[in-house]
């Protein structure tokens, strides 16, 4: 008896290093995968001018953003886009404006081919090894009505197709939309809104990025790294009392030389030890 549809996932041709630099730009699923990134030690800079929920906002930010990663997540949310009617340029956030101001608009599969496509070519220009991967939002749009919804998500999937083939080399798919709608198919895999996904959803769709996409050598670092991590994370009830300093200057001597191991300059070590 079958009681779930699993969604199969292909190997991945290319695999995240220890202490890869990236860059997530996308909605808040972006946000989501990113700080698992950045607390497992990638050097991720995740949206770093606010989420960015179509493909056109998502170009801005590239633009205007100096990092240059290996790897870029871009997570599409909606091929809706805000024109402000004074100057006919698409909008990042309505900063409270009142809607008057501007018209709703929904970007074509091609035009959401374009903005995402520039966007690589400029990430490329900075880096010739850059890769991608694009995922669609599971989040759904209540706004536009669930019908609106899917069709708007069914723009940005056509669109993330048409992005890996014209890059065949360059960007890969990764199916989170369809891991949390095809199969975590049951509203106990969603928060209380019955919206968004729940955090056993979110671990269970980070669990199958990393199955796919963190080499060996990641995996043993971050499994070495999991109970350093934990201590730090820990909020002691007594934090001036000897045992805890104990723990703590031990804890950072071990962090500091499993960094060490896997070849981390000074720079990461600032990044990822508590000063």
């Amino acid at each position: 008896m079958k009681l779930q549809t699993p969604v199969e996932i292909s190997p991945s041709d290319f695999l995240l290093q220890p202490f890869e630099r990236m860059l997530f730009v996308g909605s808040c699923f972006a946000d989501h995968l990113g700080r698992r990134c950045q607390e497992d030690l990638f050097r991720a800079v995740v949206n770093p001018f606010g989420v960015m929920y179509n493909p056109a906002s998502i170009l801005h930010t590239v633009k205007r953003t100096s990092e240059v990663p290996r790897v870029a997540v871009f997570t599409l949310g909606t091929n809706r886009v805000y024109i402000l009617k004074e100057t006919g340029e698409i909008v990042d956030n309505c900063q409270k404006k009142p809607q008057k101001l501007f018209r709703e608009e929904q970007l074509s599969i091609k035009e959401c081919v374009d903005f995402l496509s520039e966007a690589i070519e400029i990430l490329q220009q900075r880096d010739a090894d850059l890769r991608v991967l694009v995922t669609v939002s599971p989040i759904r749009y209540a706004k536009y009505g669930f019908h609106g919804s899917r069709l708007s998500k069914a723009v940005l999937l056509l669109a993330a197709d048409e992005l890996v083939k014209k890059y065949p080399q360059k960007v890969t798919y990764f199916p989170a939309y369809e891991l949390l709608n095809d199969e975590l198919r049951d509203y106990r895999f969603y928060a209380s809104d019955m919206i968004h996904p729940s955090e056993q959803a979110i671990d269970y769709v980070w669990e199958r990025f990393s199955e796919t996409f963190f080499a060996a050598t990641t995996k043993q670092l971050l499994h070495e790294w999991e109970p350093i991590k934990k201590v730090f994370a820990h909020r002691p009830f007594h934090p001036d009392s000897a045992e805890w300093k104990t723990l703590r200057t031990d804890t950072l001597a071990k962090a500091e030389q499993l960094l060490d191991k896997y070849g981390a300059d000074e720079g990461i070590k600032n990044q990822f030890l508590p000063q």
